[in-house]
């Protein structure tokens, strides 16, 4: 463990105007916090966060950076108080040390809930405070340094795995390659002990077999670049066990079947050198095909510069090189860290942006902000325990999963079913968007609810999850049910009102029982689905009666509506005129037909603020064959001779008919017409409103 002057000095080094005392209280105040509190290994707790520290000064961080890594887990695991730090140390230090408190609080959930709250809090620590994130990244490799402690394996492997699939991908995201390589050897060793042995072995007797043979090849190289004037610090070492691994699932070949295992690094004074020696190694050795990137023409967006090659070396063992200049080299090792220590070494202080943090800090977030979405960010770190799944979030926060793929309406039902059967639409992100809408990772989703709404059958096309599927099919055949009922009680009545006589009691139990139904609903639904005919029913209910049916029940015009029963009269709302492909609900009122509506028609919602007046509700949606309907478009056109006709011509060459028109305003520049034309579908009705509105003489044209 560092000692306290130490570890002082190290951040005197490099930032001569350090503040000096608030370092020593720091480790002071660390010290006495955490007492006599043990970490697994039996070393005073206090050396975690010390260690932490130390890590970061690598990285040449600010002062109040250091501070925060000793302070990390005084809130957390001692009495200390969030109010306590700010008083000794400040409010940046204590806002930082509350950013790493909220990160570690996400141990104690669950598995799943804590590895996905895990990247949703780094996504917001990022957005706020890189330095939240960095602190957090060394007090979790410090962690897997010392892993091999804890006792329980399962728990181990957990640490492990959450290490692999969040905390390597995320430092290999800002460029800190040297924390993830180490992270993910670590984390490798306790996910697959037996391959981890395996290829540590074999490598150990490539190092006993072939000598010195990685120092031959690194010794060739700089005498190859120093005859043609080229001073180059040449290095060579095997690639990491989980790197060696990973490339033979990749390419399904054995240990021995994979060349490329050692890895040299020319670093080379200038730009124009790396190119130079380039050209150079590629006319000593053959390319492998395919295996050049030129990372300095254009760089990674973490910044990493290099060019990155593979050659076929001696033995016909194929090598890959790196080359790069010193400043390339310290950004590949820790991400713009280094870059900005290494650019600003012979400086007695580390540069600072305008809001007091080290630039570099600046310019890591502009990255962050500019080049990499959270989506991108969620993207790139091609983490495999959530290929299949997405995390999306409700206004106050609360994490909801769902499968990849899933849609608003699937998440209303993962809130609450009440709130799914009453979706009528979602914001996400803060934009109003439909319930098909597929949801990506990290979205915030505010479903959009109305006591008038009710699941509606076309949301199976696009609901995928259990919960919601299972929710809108129990709602349909309950509706369904119901509706049958009600129709059937109504042609039941026809049916006994052209009886020949007044049907005596018990007749329908009997009739019942001579159709062999279980009860009343059951005879209901038979009638309005027609598997009964009048006849039928008429001769249960009363023997020798069928003959006497000379009335004929009333006819119904033909439907293209689905949820409805066949032969039910329907009209389309005259308010609304809604057209296939809209969004509908159905509504019966007293003795009146099925009216049809879209789906957010003002009718719809007077009706839903009246108590007074009966309404039933019917989940209705397009038939599979429709006919088409009218619409009621209103368009502004210029006063001009003309203009009406070309209005006609666009309606006819969009294949629409014009039903109706009439003027409703007019003044000196322009008139409105309202005008009601036969159309397909929604989508041909939003076609021609496209083509109407870029007309000349078409001001604006809108659905009514």
């Amino acid at each position: 463990m560092l000692r306290q002057y130490q570890l002082v000095d190290r951040v005197l080094a490099y930032d001569p105007d350090a503040d000096e005392a608030m370092l020593n209280r720091a480790y002071v105040f660390s010290v006495n916090a955490h007492g006599t509190q043990k970490r697994a290994s039996g070393d005073p707790y206090f050396s975690h966060p010390i260690e932490v520290a130390g890590i970061l000064t690598e990285l040449r961080l600010d002062d109040e950076t250091i501070a925060t890594a000793i302070l990390h887990d005084t809130v957390e695991d001692t009495v200390a108080t969030s109010d306590e730090i700010e008083r000794i140390f400040g409010g940046n230090v204590a806002r930082l040390v509350d950013g790493v408190t909220k990160l570690s609080k996400i141990e104690a959930q669950t598995e799943n809930e804590r590895a996905a709250e895990n990247l949703r809090k780094f996504l917001l620590a990022m957005s706020g405070d890189i330095r939240v994130l960095l602190v957090k990244l060394a007090d979790r490799l410090h962690n897997m340094r010392t892993l091999h402690h804890i006792p329980k394996p399962e728990k181990r492997r957990r640490i492990a795995k959450e290490t692999m699939d969040i905390y390597a991908p995320l430092a290999e995201r800002i460029g800190m390659y040297e924390f993830m390589k180490e992270m993910q050897t670590l984390a490798f060793q306790q996910l697959e002990p037996e391959a981890y042995e395996s290829i540590t072995r074999r490598l150990a007797q490539l190092q006993e077999g072939g000598g010195d043979r990685i120092a031959k090849i690194a010794s060739g190289l700089k005498l190859l670049l120093g005859r043609q004037g080229i001073e180059a610090e040449v290095s060579g070492r095997e690639k990491h066990p989980f790197s060696i691994w990973r490339k033979m699932q990749e390419r399904h070949i054995s240990f021995e079947q994979l060349s490329d295992i050692m890895a040299f690094r020319a670093i080379v004074p200038t730009e124009e050198d790396c190119y130079r020696a380039l050209g150079l190694i590629h006319r000593r050795w053959p390319m492998v095909p395919g295996r050049f990137k030129d990372y300095i023409s254009t760089p990674k967006r973490n910044g990493y510069r290099s060019l990155h090659t593979s050659v076929i070396h001696a033995e016909n063992r194929r090598i890959e090189i790196q080359i790069r200049t010193p400043e390339m080299h310290a950004q590949a090792e820790y991400g713009l860290a280094a870059h900005w220590a290494y650019k600003q070494a012979g400086d007695h202080k580390p540069p600072v942006a305008p809001d007091n943090k080290p630039s570099w800090i600046a310019d890591l977030v502009e990255i962050l902000e500019t080049a990499a979405t959270p989506e991108e960010l969620l993207e790139h770190t091609r983490m495999a325990m959530y290929q299949d799944r997405i995390f999306a979030f409700t206004p106050k926060g609360e994490l909801i999963q769902l499968p990849k793929g899933a849609t608003p309406i699937d998440f209303a039902y993962a809130v609450h079913t009440d709130l799914g059967d009453q979706a009528v639409g979602a914001k996400v992100n803060g934009r109003v968007v439909p319930l098909r809408t597929v949801l990506e990772n990290g979205d915030q989703v505010q479903v959009l609810r109305s006591n008038a709404q009710v699941p509606q059958a076309n949301w199976l096309n696009f609901a995928i999850t259990g919960k919601a599927l299972a929710a809108i099919r129990r709602h349909l055949r309950h509706v369904e049910r119901d509706e049958q009922v009600t129709l059937g009680r109504k042609l039941y009545d026809d049916i006994v009102a052209r009886l020949p006589a007044v049907l005596a009691p018990g007749a329908l139990d009997a009739a019942l029982k001579r159709l062999k139904l279980p009860d009343e609903a059951a005879l209901m639904q038979a009638i309005a689905r027609r598997t009964l005919t009048d006849g039928q029913v008429m001769e249960a209910l009363m023997p020798g009666s069928a003959g006497a049916d000379v009335a004929h029940p009333p006819q119904s015009s033909a439907i293209s509506i689905k949820g409805l029963t066949a032969g039910v009269a329907y009209e389309l709302g005259t308010c609304c005129h809604p057209v296939p492909g809209d969004r509908i609900v159905g509504l019966r009122r007293p003795d009146a037909s099925i009216e049809v509506h879209a789906i957010d028609c003002a009718t719809l919602t007077d009706l839903a603020e009246r108590s007074d007046e009966e309404t039933d509700w019917i989940d209705v949606q397009w038939g599979d064959k429709t006919e088409g309907a009218t619409a009621r478009i209103s368009v502004e056109v210029k006063n001009e001779p003309g203009a009406l006709g070309a209005l006609a011509t666009i309606i006819g060459q969009h294949k629409a008919n014009i039903i109706n028109l009439r003027l409703d305003t007019r003044d000196t520049q322009f008139h409105t017409n309202i005008i009601d034309v036969e159309v397909h579908d929604a989508h041909q009705l939003m076609r021609l409103l496209a083509a109407l509105r870029a007309t000349g003489v078409v001001n604006a044209a809108e659905r009514v």
